[in-house]
């Protein structure tokens, strides 16, 4: 859970390390799959490929990047 007030609140955090995109983007899916509709995700992601990686994942499974200062990002699930 986020404390500080200028960060969103997440449901859930995840610290992805350096893992690459690849089994980045697998894991996430699964990461996603476990959370309610509207849930967020704050998740840590060190790889450097991550700031244009995330947001295109995002983008292909319609979930929402609500926030994304690398290596922070907070996604939204979709409703479903």
């Amino acid at each position: 859970m986020s404390s500080q007030p200028d960060l969103p609140q997440a449901d859930s955090t995840w610290d992805a390390g350096d893992m690459g995109c690849g089994e980045l983007v697998i894991e996430l899916r699964m990461k996603m799959r476990e959370l309610a509709p509207r849930a967020v995700l704050h998740l840590v992601a060190r790889d450097p490929g991550a700031v244009e990686d995330i947001p295109a994942w995002c983008g292909m499974t319609g979930h929402t990047l609500v926030r994304a200062a690398h290596p922070t990002y907070f996604i939204r699930r979709k409703e479903s």
